[in-house]
C-alpha cells in the first residue's frame, strides 16, 4: 500500500479512538489533533506597513493565539465595548497584539530590527507623515503608554497613561513632530464601587413614539455602568512632542474620535453626551461634533444631536443633521459632511438622499454644497481644487455611484459610474490613495494630471489578477498598464516613482506564500524585498481547485474543493466531506452566479479554520455559493428556505460527481450565519449525515428588528422570520449536530442563548445533539486553548458520525 493510502486507512482507524467528554457537564480544555496543534502553535506571518514616502516596509511581528488566561482577565463591557480596566485600553479579544518591529528599506532589502524590551505587546503602529519614524502604544500591567521606533532600531516612551477605551488613542500632527495623544485625566479618583443592595428600580420607558432598536450585546444596564463609562472612557486630549513633553488640550470629555486638520491649525473632535441608552451602543448616544484651534479653544460646533433612538430600522438609515464629519484630504483646513435630505429614511421617495457640505477655515461664511447623491453617502476620495469623487451606495438595490466633482466649483456633480457593487467580473477597481505632506489620503494623479492611477481585483473566471490602470478624469474607459499573471495574485501596494512606472506589490501563488516585490510597470524581472516562509507546511502537499457546476434554476454556483495530502481519488475512492458555507444575498442572478478561480491563491488556515480537517482525511468544499436571490424587488428571503435548500443540492451533487465526496458521508457546517444555515438545511434536507453549527442565531423572534441582510421587522414578515429559523423545526432534525458558542458572544444578535434554547430544543425532541461553551469566548473564538478544543470537538464529532462507512456505523450502534 502506498503512502497516501497508508495516510488515510490510518486516519478511518483512528475515527473511533476519541474519548468521549463529560455529558451535561465541564471538563478540562482537550488538545487538537497533533497535526492542527503544531500549526497552531507557529508563529504567524508578519504583517507589513509600508512608510507613506514607499521606501522602507515596516515588518511586524504578530502575536500567536493568546493564552485563555490573558482572554479571562477581568474586563468591563460597557454601551457596546470591552475593555480592561486595568490599562485602561480595549480587552483582549478587541487587539491584535505585535511583539517584533524592523525596517527593510526598499532598495536595498537591509533590515534593521529595533531593540525592544523583552515581552513587550504593541499595536496600533502608524508611520509620521515624514516617514522618518514610526509611533504605537504598547500594554503596561497598569496602563499603556506610547513609543516612537526611529529607522535606525532606537525606540522609547515618550508618553504613558493613555486612554484606549475607543481605540487608537493617537494620531500624528502633519509636520511629524508632535502626536495627538487621548489620556487618561489627571488625577482621576478611584473607580465607582457598586452598591451592594439597590435604592430602586431600574425603569425605562416609551410614550408612544416608534423607537426600533436591533439586538446588541453590552449595553449599559444601570446607574452604575452609566457612572463606570463615564469614569474608564472620558478622556483628556494632549499634546505629545517627539521628546515626551506633554501640554493639555482643551477639557476633558468622551471624545470618540479627533483628527487635525492638514495645516495642523485645529482640531475635529466627536464627544458623547448625556442621556445614555440601555437599548443601544455608545454609537447612538448624543454627540457633539466641533472644531476647536489647535490648542482647545472652541471655535466652531457643527452639531449638538440628541440621542438617536428614532431611527427606521433600515441599513441605510440614518441621524437627520450633519454626520460623518471630516477633513479634506487636499485642503488646509476645510470641513467636510454628509446631510440627508430623506429625514434619515432611505424608503423615502426622494431624486436625492444625501447632501456632501463643505466650510473652509475660519469657519465664518455660510457653508457650501459640494454634491446631491442619488444614494447614501459613502467617502470621498480626494484629489485637488479640480478633481475629487463623490461615492454613494444604497444597500437595498445593491447599487453604487461614483460622482466626479471640482471641489473649486461645488454643485456640479456629474455620475462616473452606476454599479452593482457586488459585481466583481465589472468593478473598476479604486483609486491609489497615497499620504500627502500632512499625512491625508489623497488620488495619485498621472504626470500629465489628466487621469489618476487606478488599481484593483481585476476578478475574471479564470481567477482574480489584480491589475494597474489610469481612469481619464474627463471620463471613459480605463487604460490597463499592468495586468498579474497566472500563476500569481499580486495585488499593487505602492508606486515607487513619480512617473508611475515602478511598483512595490504583495505576489503570492498557490504554493508561495505571500511576500513582497519590487517590479516594472511594463515589464522586466521582479525583485523580492521579503522573504517570509511557509507559516504551516503540513499544508503544502493539500490540491485546491476552484469548481463549477449549476443550480436545479440555471444559476451558476462555484466553490473550493480542498483534498488532504497524498490522496488520489481512484486509489483512494471518494472521501467523507465537509461543506462549509455562508449564505449571501442578491438583487442580481447574474451577479450571483459569477464564479472567481481560487487557483492562484496561497491557502493556509490559521485559527478555528474548518480547513484544518484536511489533515484528518476529510475533503471540504469551502464556501461553496449559497446565494438567496431576491430580483426586480423581490424579497430574497421569503424564498430562503428553498433557495438554500437547492444550493446545497447542487453542491452535493457536485462533488459526488467528481468522485470525490461520498454522498453517505457528507457534513455541513458554518459559523454565525453559517450556523443559521447548517441548522435549516438540516432541518429541511436530508443530504448530511451531521452538522457543526459554531456561534449562530435559531431563532428569528429573538432579533425582531431585523437580522443579516434582512431590514423588514418580525411583525411585516411575520411569515418569512417563522419559515427561516430552525428553531420552528428542532423536531425535524435528525442528523447529530455539534453546537459550539462563546460564553461571551460579542456580536449582534448570536447571544449565547440562542444556542442554549437550540440545543433544549434538539434534546427534549430527542436529537442527538453536543453543546459546547467556550468561557470568555466572543463571537469568534480567540484562545490557544478554545481554538484547540474547538478543533478537537469538529474533529471527534465527524469521526463519530461522518467518518465511518454506513454500514460500520450501524454495526458499532448495534454493538
Amino acid at each position: 500500500m502506498r503512502l497516501g493510502a497508508c495516510l488515510i486507512a490510518l486516519l478511518a482507524t483512528a475515527a473511533t479512538a476519541q474519548t468521549p467528554p463529560t455529558t451535561d457537564g465541564g471538563t478540562s480544555y482537550h488538545r487538537a489533533p497533533d497535526a492542527i496543534a503544531r500549526a497552531l502553535e507557529a508563529p504567524p506571518t508578519p504583517a507589513v506597513l509600508v512608510s507613506p514616502n514607499h521606501d522602507t516596509l515596516a515588518i511586524l511581528g504578530r502575536e500567536s493565539l493568546p493564552t485563555i488566561a490573558n482572554l479571562s482577565k477581568p474586563i468591563l463591557r460597557l454601551a457596546g465595548y470591552r475593555i480592561d480596566p486595568a490599562t485602561n485600553g480595549q480587552a483582549e479579544v478587541r487587539v491584535q497584539w505585535l511583539n517584533k518591529l524592523s525596517f527593510t528599506d526598499v532598495a536595498s532589502g537591509r533590515t534593521v530590527e529595533v531593540a525592544l524590551p523583552a515581552g513587550l505587546r504593541f499595536a496600533g503602529a502608524d508611520w509620521a507623515p515624514d516617514s522618518r519614524r514610526l509611533a504605537f502604544y504598547a500594554q503596561e500591567p497598569d496602563a499603556l503608554s506610547l513609543w516612537i521606533a526611529e529607522r535606525d532600531g532606537r525606540a522609547r516612551k515618550v508618553a504613558t497613561g493613555l486612554n484606549g477605551t475607543f481605540g487608537t488613542p493617537f494620531t500624528w500632527m502633519p509636520d511629524g513632530q508632535a502626536l495627538i495623544a487621548y489620556t487618561v485625566p489627571a488625577g482621576r479618583g478611584a473607580a465607582p464601587v457598586a452598591a451592594t443592595t439597590p435604592t430602586g428600580p431600574i425603569v425605562q420607558e416609551s410614550a408612544g413614539r416608534t423607537s426600533a432598536a436591533r439586538t446588541y450585546e453590552d449595553l449599559l444596564g444601570d446607574a452604575h455602568d452609566e457612572a463606570l463609562f463615564d469614569h474608564y472612557f472620558t478622556g483628556q486630549l494632549t499634546r505629545v512632542s517627539l521628546d515626551g513633553g506633554t501640554r493639555p488640550i482643551g477639557t476633558p470629555g468622551l471624545v470618540t474620535d479627533f483628527s487635525v486638520s492638514p495645516d495642523g491649525r485645529y482640531l475635529l473632535t466627536e464627544r458623547l453626551k448625556r442621556p445614555y441608552s440601555y437599548l443601544l451602543p455608545a454609537a447612538f448616544f448624543p454627540t457633539e461634533i466641533a472644531v476647536t484651534t489647535i490648542d482647545g479653544q472652541p471655535v466652531r460646533t457643527l452639531v449638538d444631536r440628541p440621542l438617536a433612538d428614532d431611527l427606521p430600522v433600515d441599513f441605510d438609515a440614518v441621524v437627520k443633521g450633519p454626520r460623518e464629519a471630516a477633513w479634506r484630504s487636499d485642503a488646509p483646513a476645510t470641513l467636510v459632511w454628509a446631510e440627508a435630505l430623506d429625514g434619515g429614511n432611505p424608503r423615502a421617495q426622494v431624486a436625492f438622499h444625501d447632501k456632501v457640505m463643505m466650510q473652509a477655515a475660519p469657519f465664518d461664511a455660510a457653508p457650501v454644497e459640494l454634491a446631491r447623491t442619488p444614494a447614501r453617502y459613502a467617502t470621498t476620495w480626494w484629489g485637488d481644487d479640480g478633481f475629487a469623487l463623490v461615492v454613494d451606495r444604497e444597500w437595498r438595490t445593491r447599487t453604487e455611484h461614483r460622482l466626479a466633482v471640482a471641489p473649486s466649483r461645488p454643485g456640479q456633480a456629474r455620475t462616473l459610474v452606476t454599479r452593482n457593487y457586488q459585481d466583481q467580473y465589472n468593478d473598476p477597481g479604486r483609486p491609489i490613495l497615497e499620504e500627502n505632506a500632512a499625512g491625508k489620503p489623497v488620488m495619485r494623479f498621472t504626470p500629465a494630471h489628466d487621469a489618476v492611477f487606478v488599481t484593483g481585483e481585476g476578478a475574471t473566471k479564470a481567477g482574480a489578477f489584480p491589475f494597474l490602470a489610469t481612469m481619464p478624469l474627463a471620463g471613459g474607459a480605463q487604460t490597463r498598464l499592468w495586468t498579474a499573471r497566472a500563476p500569481y495574485y499580486e495585488p499593487v501596494v505602492a508606486l515607487l516613482d513619480a512617473e508611475g512606472k515602478r511598483m512595490l506589490t504583495r505576489r503570492e501563488s498557490a504554493k508561495l506564500p505571500p511576500n513582497y516585490v519590487v517590479r516594472g510597470v511594463t515589464g522586466g524581472s521582479a525583485k523580492a524585498i521579503t522573504a517570509f516562509a511557509d507559516p504551516a507546511p503540513v499544508f503544502a502537499g493539500v490540491t485546491q481547485r476552484t469548481i463549477t457546476y449549476a443550480r436545479a434554476d440555471g444559476v451558476p454556483l462555484s466553490g473550493t474543493l480542498y483534498l488532504p495530502a497524498g490522496y488520489d481519488a481512484r486509489r483512494d475512492g471518494p472521501l467523507p466531506t465537509l461543506l462549509w458555507a455562508y449564505p449571501a444575498e442578491y438583487t442580481d442572478a447574474k451577479v450571483a452566479g459569477q464564479t472567481v478561480d481560487q487557483g492562484n491563491r496561497f491557502v493556509r488556515p490559521r485559527g478555528i479554520s474548518h480547513l484544518f480537517l484536511l489533515t484528518q482525511g476529510y475533503a471540504v468544499l469551502d464556501d461553496p455559493a449559497m446565494p438567496i436571490i431576491g430580483e426586480g424587488g423581490a424579497e430574497a428571503n421569503d424564498t430562503y428556505v428553498k433557495q438554500l435548500r437547492e444550493d446545497a443540492q447542487a453542491a452535493v451533487d457536485a462533488v459526488v460527481k467528481l468522485g470525490v465526496g461520498d454522498r453517505a458521508r457528507m457534513a455541513v457546517g458554518g459559523h454565525s450565519y453559517g450556523a443559521f444555515m447548517t441548522a435549516n438545511l438540516l432541518a429541511h434536507t436530508d443530504l448530511f449525515r451531521a452538522g457543526i453549527a459554531r456561534s449562530g442565531a435559531y431563532n428569528r423572534t429573538l432579533t425582531p428588528f431585523g437580522f443579516q441582510a434582512e431590514q423588514r421587522t418580525y411583525w411585516q414578515a411575520t411569515p418569512t422570520y417563522t419559515e427561516m429559523s430552525p428553531f420552528t423545526y428542532a423536531d425535524r432534525i435528525k442528523a447529530p449536530v455539534l453546537l459550539i458558542h462563546g460564553g461571551a458572544d460579542d456580536n449582534s444578535g448570536t447571544f449565547p442563548i440562542q444556542s442554549e434554547r437550540m440545543y433544549a430544543a434538539l434534546k427534549g425532541n430527542g436529537a442527538t445533539v453536543r453543546y459546547v461553551v467556550l468561557p470568555n469566548e466572543p463571537h469568534g473564538y480567540r484562545a490557544l486553548e478554545s481554538t484547540g478544543e474547538t478543533l478537537w470537538q469538529m474533529t471527534d464529532w465527524l469521526n463519530r458520525y461522518v467518518k465511518p462507512q454506513p454500514a460500520a456505523q450501524k454495526a458499532a450502534a448495534a454493538n
